[in-house]
C-alpha cells in the first residue's frame, strides 16, 4: 500500500508531501489545478518516462519519493533479496531528474538501474487512465487479460507451450541450415577434404616448430659459431695459452704448499680450474671436428618452416590450434557425408515437435475458451451495474492457421450496449463513456488476479455522469475494500465515496504560482462537493444536497 508521496520542484508543485489512507483516496480540484501533474509525478517515481521540462522554473532538478508498506508482499521482498537490498516492511522508491536530463533512481537508498525500479513498481501499482482504456482496443489485449484471469490453469500450460515453441524454432532453424548446406554440399566437402589432406600429410608434431626455429637460427649463423669456437679453443690449447699458464701456476704452488698450509685452498682452486678448462677444451675440439655445414639439412629446415608458416596462416597459430581445426574439419566432413540422413532425422524431429505444439496449443485454446466465457459473463454482470442493463460483453476465441509464440488463438472483445443491437467488436462500437465502464468492469473482475495492492484511476469517469457516475463510484468503492485506490475525478458522485479526500488547488505566493494539497475534513468535503455540483451558486439547498450525497455514500459503503 502507498503510504506517502513527496514531490519536490515538479512543474507547479514546489514541495508537497501527501499521506494516503487505505481504501478510497480521492483527488479533486478545479481544471488546471494540477491533478494530472500529481499523477505524472507519481508515474515518474514508478519508472515512467521523465523529462527535464518538468523541473520547476528556477530549480536545477526535481525529485519524487514514494513510500510503500510492503509487509506481507512476498514478491517485493523476494525482489529486494534478489537485488541485494536490505529487506524492511517499508519500501522507499526515489527518482531525481537533473537539468541535463540525467536520471538517478534508488530503492531503499540503493542506486539501481531504471529497469529495476520499474520491476518494483509493477508489483505495487496499477495506473489506469484514458490511455489504458484505449489499450483495451489493441489486438493483443483480450488474450493477455484472459490469460491473466485464468492464470492458475493457463500459466503452466502456456509455459510448457513456450518451451516447446522455442525448441521447435531451434529445430526449424537447424533444418533450414542443413538444407542450405545441402545445396553446397559438394563444394564444401571438397574444400574440407583438401584441408584434411593438407594438414594430415604435413605430419606436424608438437614442439617441432620451436625446434626448427632454433635449428635454422644455428644454421644461419654457423660461420660465426665456428669462428668463435675455434678462437676459444686456441686460447685454451695454444702454446703458453690459458691451460699452460694454469699448469705452471699450479706446479709453482704445489712445490711450496707443504711449507705454508694457507696456500692449500689456492692450490686446489688452480687444480680444479685446470681440470674444468681442460674439459671445455676437449668439448670445443670435439665440436670443431664434428660440425660441418649441411646444405641439404638447411634446405630441409627452411622448407619445413615454410610449410609451418603456410599452415599457420590458414588454420591457426599453434600446433594445438591447427590440430583442433583438423578435428573440426573431420567432424564437418563426417556430418556432410551423413547430411541426407541428418536432414531426414531433423524433419522427423520437427514433425514430432509440431505435433506436441499442436496438442499444447489445443489445450491452451480449450482453457482460454473456458476462462473467456467466465470473464465475459462477469464483465457483463458488472456493466449491468454500471447503468447498461441491456449491455452484453463477449470474448470470441478463434484459431489461426499458424503457430505463434502464444499459441494459435486470436481473441476479440465483442460488445453491445443496447437490446436488439448486434454484438460487434468493441473497437467499432464503444463510445468513450461506454469504454470507461467496460474498462472498470474488467478491472473489477481482475482485481484479485492482478495482485497489485494499489490502483490509480486517472479520470476514468470521462464521458459519464448521473446514474452511471453513481454506479461507477459504487464499483470503485468495492475495489477499494480489497485494495488501495487513488482516483482523480470531476464527479461529486464518485468523490462522495472517498475514505480520504484531497483537494488540489493553485496558490499564489510572492509572485509565484504553485500547486497545493489539502486533506479535507467533513465540512471541507461538503464545501468541495457543493463546488463540484453547482460551482459558485452556493445555497442552503446545494449545501444540504452535498451533505446528503456524503451520507448516502457512507450508507452505501457500510451496506457492502
Amino acid at each position: 500500500m502507498l503510504q506517502s508521496l513527496h514531490v519536490h520542484n515538479f512543474a507547479l508543485i514546489e514541495d508537497a508531501k501527501i499521506d494516503f489512507a487505505p481504501g478510497f483516496n480521492i483527488f479533486t480540484g478545479e481544471t488546471g489545478a494540477g491533478k494530472s501533474i500529481l499523477i505524472d509525478a507519481f508515474g515518474v517515481v514508478l519508472g515512467n518516462r521523465a523529462s527535464a521540462d518538468y523541473i520547476r522554473s528556477g530549480a536545477d532538478s526535481f525529485w519524487v519519493q514514494a513510500v510503500f508498506d510492503i509487509s506481507g508482499i512476498e514478491a517485493v521482498k523476494s525482489l529486494l533479496a534478489e537485488q541485494g537490498i536490505d529487506e524492511e516492511d517499508e519500501l522507499f522508491l526515489r527518482r531525481r531528474i537533473l537539468a541535463n536530463g540525467k536520471s538517478q533512481a534508488t530503492v531503499n537508498g540503493v542506486q539501481v538501474p531504471l529497469a529495476v525500479l520499474k520491476s518494483f513498481s509493477e508489483l505495487l501499482v496499477d495506473i489506469h487512465g484514458q490511455h489504458e482504456n484505449q489499450a483495451l482496443l489493441k489486438s493483443d489485449a483480450p488474450l493477455a487479460l484472459v490469460d491473466l484471469y485464468g492464470r492458475e490453469e493457463i500459466a503452466p500450460v502456456r509455459k510448457t507451450y513456450r518451451e516447446l515453441y522455442t525448441a521447435y524454432l531451434a529445430t526449424q532453424a537447424k533444418l533450414t541450415q542443413l538444407e542450405q548446406t545441402g545445396s553446397e554440399r559438394e563444394r564444401i566437402l571438397d574444400r574440407l577434404e583438401w584441408e584434411i589432406k593438407e594438414i594430415t600429410e604435413s605430419a606436424l608434431e608438437a614442439g617441432e616448430l620451436e625446434a626448427l626455429q632454433e635449428e635454422v637460427k644455428r644454421l644461419q649463423n654457423s660461420g660465426k659459431i665456428m669462428t668463435a669456437v675455434n678462437s676459444a679453443h686456441e686460447y685454451l690449447d695454444s702454446e703458453r695459452g690459458i691451460l699452460d699458464n694454469l699448469a705452471a701456476a699450479k706446479d709453482q704452488l704445489a712445490a711450496v704448499v707443504r711449507y705454508d698450509e694457507r696456500l692449500h685452498n689456492a692450490c686446489e682452486s688452480l687444480e680444479s680450474s685446470w681440470i674444468a678448462l681442460d674439459e671445455c677444451r676437449r668439448e670445443l675440439s670435439d665440436y670443431l671436428s664434428s660440425e660441418e655445414y649441411d646444405a641439404e639439412r638447411a634446405a630441409y629446415v627452411e622448407e619445413r618452416l615454410d610449410l609451418w608458416y603456410r599452415l599457420q596462416k590458414k588454420y591457426g597459430d599453434s600446433y594445438e590450434e591447427i590440430t583442433a581445426y583438423l578435428e573440426q574439419a573431420q567432424q564437418q566432413a563426417d556430418e556432410l557425408a551423413q547430411l541426407e540422413s541428418n536432414i531426414a532425422k531433423t524433419k522427423q524431429l520437427l514433425a514430432q515437435q509440431k505435433g506436441e505444439l499442436e496438442q499444447q496449443a489445443q489445450s491452451l485454446s480449450q482453457l482460454r475458451a473456458k476462462y473467456a466465457g467466465r470473464l465475459a459473463s462477469k464483465v457483463t454482470a458488472h456493466i449491468h451495474d454500471l447503468a447498461m442493463p441491456e449491455g452484453r460483453f463477449e470474448i470470441e476465441v478463434t484459431a489461426k492457421d499458424t503457430l505463434t509464440k502464444t499459441g494459435k488463438d486470436e481473441l476479440t472483445f465483442l460488445f453491445t450496449a443496447n437490446l436488439g443491437e448486434p454484438i460487434r467488436p468493441l473497437l467499432k462500437v464503444a463510445s468513450g463513456g461506454e469504454l470507461s465502464r467496460v474498462a472498470l468492469a474488467i478491472k473489477t473482475v481482475l482485481l484479485n488476479a492482478s495482485g497489485v495492492p494499489t490502483m490509480v484511476f486517472d479520470e476514468i469517469d470521462t464521458g459519464v455522469g448521473g446514474v452511471t457516475a453513481q454506479k461507477m463510484a459504487e464499483k470503485i468503492a468495492v475495489i477499494a475494500k480489497v485494495g488501495q485506490v487513488l482516483c482523480i475525478t470531476h464527479l461529486p458522485q464518485i468523490a462522495s465515496f472517498a475514505d480520504r479526500h484531497l483537494l488540489i488547488r493553485k496558490e499564489s505566493t510572492g509572485g509565484r504560482t504553485s500547486t497545493g494539497l489539502t486533506v479535507l475534513d467533513e465540512e471541507g468535503r461538503i464545501q468541495e462537493l457543493m463546488r463540484m455540483t453547482v460551482g459558485d451558486n452556493v445555497s442552503e439547498v446545494a449545501y444540504a444536497n452535498a451533505k446528503e450525497l456524503l451520507a448516502a455514500a457512507a450508507k452505501n459503503k457500510q451496506a457492502r
